[in-house]
């Protein structure tokens, strides 16, 4: 049916609320971009932004989602079936994850719901720490305040990767009538957990702990309103971390931030102002579900912000350096196909194998789930460009209450030898060569949006060699590369090692363009950076 159709159809059966949200909305062209398709799973499960409609994010396709992956867990799992539930700071986060406990209790299943809010890794923990057929996490991660999300995990505390997620869709896809959906309030088999499980977390990331010796590192933190705050300060006890006061309760607004992302630049403003103020080191913040962290480091009298690649680049060093006794033949490194290949080559110095997985941290998740099973590799580290890190295995998915123990530990190893992290990242550009890395994300929204990101994925495939002098090869990962699922993916590789990337993001309406240079010469790299930019700011906005 067209996009009318479906709106008629939900003000049969909507509640009150929702009918009059929709029969508010005058504007034709929204009314299309909430009825014109179905919310879909993407890198990051379901995610969209909150509202009336098949193409937002409301109790009714938080409904459908749940009960389709009810149906899909009781497909191929006998006797007792259970998932845990956990939400961040978002604004209806925790009415969405009562609303799926309820879905899934409707369906016999055991239903393990936080009574508080906690990070992603924590959920990706617990769902195999309680033995759970699955996991559930209410989230947008860094997405702007109108967003949210529903990130489903397996029974290992990996987000579904594409069997289970393809199969799950299936069911969800089957489910039309949302009349029909069973939403209960209150049942026994709902259990309540809360501060016994993130304890039992927090041990596990202590594990990981790698350097504790005193330092007069001054450290300031800000959680961003999200659901580090607790867990994150509690890794950190014994350090001298002052927490940004504006920043440290919940707030489903974001209300002191443009945007609650890390990869931002102005998202760290105002704890960079405390920093200024007291004299600290080193500038931490997380992301609300607390699965990202991006950092600035003071440098002389300023502060400088490091990307997600220099940041890995340090913790692969650092981690490796520390671990070096505990490293074998089996030690793996694994990074996203658009990540920068420096962390990579500091692992293989280190004699490291090294895997490239699809942008998604699931896919990370998943050959850890591998290497568990075949014990032919040992997972050391994994990150992505997109300031996610995991150290360990006691998650599934990035985490940023262990990265950030670890960044801080990196901090204060460093200032006891009289350097700071810019040092540090200095002297891998100087053994490794000069790596300059770059993101550009273009929004497109609606339906129009959506077709003109179709229309330039096949541009820039038609395009091929001819797009830029120097292309040595181009990988279509549409195609099938290596063992990898196919993924609407192009990456552009000139002679010296350079590279651009171009990908649709699974989760908001943009196209996204990576960049890595590789040149010996600072200046050069980034001549030849603001060149390749422009041209496909041109070819992307005209």
């Amino acid at each position: 049916m067209d996009y009318k159709e479906k709106y008629r159809q939900w003000l049969d059966f909507a509640d009150a609320q929702t009918k009059a949200e929709l029969t508010a909305v005058q504007d034709e062209k929204e009314l299309e971009d909430r009825f014109y398709k179905d919310l879909a799973f993407g890198t990051g499960g379901l995610r969209g932004i909150m509202g009336a409609g098949s193409n937002r994010m409301n109790k009714y396709t938080v409904g459908k989602a749940t009960l389709g992956l009810a149906q899909y867990l009781k497909s191929k799992n006998n006797g007792d079936i259970s998932v845990a539930v956990a939400y961040d700071t978002r604004n209806n986060s925790q009415f969405f994850a009562k609303t799926a406990a309820g879905v899934f209790a409707s369906q016999g299943i055991r239903v393990y719901l936080y009574e508080m809010v906690v990070p992603v890794p924590v959920l990706s923990f617990m769902t195999h720490y309680l033995s759970c057929t699955a996991g559930v996490m209410i989230t947008a991660s860094h997405n702007p305040k109108e967003y949210n999300g529903y990130k489903v995990y397996d029974s290992k505390g990996c987000q579904f990767c594409t069997e289970d997620a393809k199969n799950a869709i299936s069911y969800i896809d089957a489910i039309t009538d949302y009349s029909k959906i069973p939403f209960t309030e209150e049942s026994g088999l709902i259990t309540y957990i809360g501060e016994k499980e993130l304890s039992a977390f927090l041990a596990e990331v202590k594990k990981q702990s790698l350097y504790e010796e005193k330092s007069d590192l001054k450290i300031v933190y800000t959680p961003l309103h999200g659901t580090g705050n607790i867990p994150v300060r509690r890794m950190l006890e014994g350090m001298d971390v002052t927490v940004v006061k504006e920043q440290e309760l919940p707030d489903g607004n974001f209300s002191t931030v443009r945007s609650p992302n890390p990869e931002e630049k102005d998202a760290l403003t105002i704890a960079i102002e405390k920093a200024r103020e007291i004299g600290a080191d080193l500038v931490l913040g997380t992301d609300p579900d607390c699965d990202r962290v991006g950092i600035a480091v003071r440098d002389g009298e300023d502060y400088r912000l490091f990307t997600g690649n220099q940041t890995g680049a340090l913790l692969v060093k650092f981690v490796l350096t520390m671990k070096k006794a505990q490293l074998n033949p089996k030690s793996t490194l694994i990074k996203t196909i658009v990540t920068s290949d420096l962390g990579a080559n500091i692992g293989r110095r280190f004699g490291l194998q090294v895997e490239e997985t699809l942008t998604g941290f699931k896919y990370i998740g998943d050959k850890i789930n591998k290497y568990e099973q075949t014990g032919e590799r040992e997972f050391v580290i994994g990150y992505e460009e997109s300031y996610g890190y995991l150290v360990g295995t006691h998650a599934r998915d990035k985490d940023a209450v262990v990265s950030s123990m670890l960044i801080c530990q990196m901090a204060a190893w460093c200032k006891n030898q009289g350097k700071t992290l810019v040092d540090g990242l200095n002297e891998i550009y100087d053994e490794y060569g000069y790596y300059l890395d770059f993101l550009d994300s273009f929004v497109l929204k609606g339906k129009d949006g959506a077709e003109k990101i179709q229309s330039l994925m096949t541009y820039f495939r038609n395009t091929g060699k001819d797009l830029f002098d120097g292309i040595d090869n181009i990988v279509d990962f549409s195609t099938g590369i290596r063992d990898l699922p196919k993924e609407n993916v192009l990456k552009y590789i000139w002679k010296d090692g350079s590279w651009m990337a171009v990908r649709p993001s699974g989760t908001e309406p943009k196209i996204k363009v990576y960049y890595s240079v590789v040149d010996s010469d600072r200046a050069n790299a980034q001549t030849r950076l603001d060149a390749i930019r422009n041209k496909i700011r041109e070819i992307i906005e005209k």
